[in-house]
């Protein structure tokens, strides 16, 4: 076995371990709508799930593969050691978050996992983090929840009022229940579009490093596009392992969906994170964009008291906070361990 066989494989092990822990985080913002409105078995949940977010991610990941790949690093310098460093560092903090059932964000776990060896060998892309990415993070979980707020007080709750969505009018309509599961579909493709990169985009730069490919973008292009067909199956395994308990947490656990809302909250957030991707390339969180607008939608129904009462809800701030801090304190350390013992060879 060759030694750049040897290179290549670890890595790529850890990335399809990576896209098991995404695949399972992802799942919830992508079903949880469908699962809390009682329109889906959770059986056949991982299978749509991981079919839609391999098409979003051939489809339309090429940006943000490139961003994780060398925006904020340069592609270079990411060889066999420091990608492998990057994705366990990222599985582990996800894999923590998978196993309290809490939903993470995959995009944040990785840049930060990105961002400790970039800091470490004073090769930080800043403007790209602190000009493009952080704000991104704030803005749209934020517009996410004001888009659904205003959709629920000043459209929803007033047409709700004059009757239309009573038992037996348009809320029970067998086309709502085919809409919302295209809305499920629309959100696991806008995943791939976004959260396959996380592994793909790394795993890119580092082949063509170790195959001595010219580092340019068509050429990244296609290593990336045969790394997504390797990683973007594991998201399906991924959700068959976790799914279920995070869907349930997110679905029935936060509010009490009715159909409508359901597919408020789909088209919202997989519009959001699918503009991000194509437009911008920017790696955001799904996970925080689908809790925004299911916020948004609970607090025009039964008003802030009792959305942000509930524990669940703090038990998401919470892991929010640690998984990152988690994937980067871990990258970091890594890196220095690697650079002490001579292995880091950048």
């Amino acid at each position: 076995m060759s030694p750049i066989f040897n290179h290549l494989l670890i890595p790529y092990i850890i990335a399809m371990f990576l896209a098991i822990n995404m695949g399972g985080s992802g799942t919830a913002p992508g079903f949880s709508v469908a699962y809390g409105a009682n329109i889906i078995k959770k059986s056949l949940i991982p299978g749509l799930f991981g079919i839609m977010v391999f098409l979003g991610a051939i489809l339309a990941g090429k940006n943000t593969a490139i961003t994780i790949g060398k925006g904020l690093l340069l592609a270079e310098l990411l060889n066999y050691s420091l990608v492998s460093v990057i994705l366990f560092s990222v599985s582990l903090s996800l894999l923590f978050a998978n196993l309290l059932g809490i939903p993470q964000s995959t995009s944040q776990a990785t840049i930060l996992a990105v961002t400790a060896p970039a800091l470490y060998l004073g090769k930080l892309n800043t403007s790209k983090l602190f000009f493009e990415i952080i704000p991104t993070w704030f803005i749209l979980p934020i517009l996410s929840f004001f888009i659904c707020y205003g959709i629920g007080r000043f459209i929803y709750k007033p047409i709700r009022k004059r009757g239309y969505f009573l038992s037996g009018t348009i809320s029970n309509h067998p086309s709502l229940k085919v809409l919302i599961i295209i809305m499920a579909l629309y959100v696991s493709f806008s995943i791939g579009a976004n959260n396959v990169a996380n592994a793909a985009g790394p795993i890119a730069s580092m082949t063509m490093n170790e195959l001595g490919i010219h580092a340019n973008e068509s050429n990244f292009i296609l290593i990336m596009m045969l790394s997504t067909l390797i990683v973007a199956p594991n998201f399906g395994i991924g959700s068959s392992f976790f799914g279920h308990k995070l869907v349930k947490n997110t679905g029935k656990e936060i509010i009490l969906f009715g159909k409508i809302e359901a597919i408020i909250i789909a088209f919202v957030t997989a519009s959001l994170l699918l503009v991000a991707s194509v437009t911008k390339g920017i790696p955001t969180s799904l996970v925080q964009l689908n809790v925004g607008a299911i916020l948004g939608i609970g607090v025009a129904k039964l008003g802030a008291k009792n959305i942000f009462r509930r524990t669940q809800v703090n038990n998401f701030f919470v892991v929010w906070l640690i998984a990152p801090i988690i994937a980067f304190s871990l990258a970091y350390l890594l890196t220095y361990a690697l650079d002490q013992a001579g292995y880091l060879q950048v």
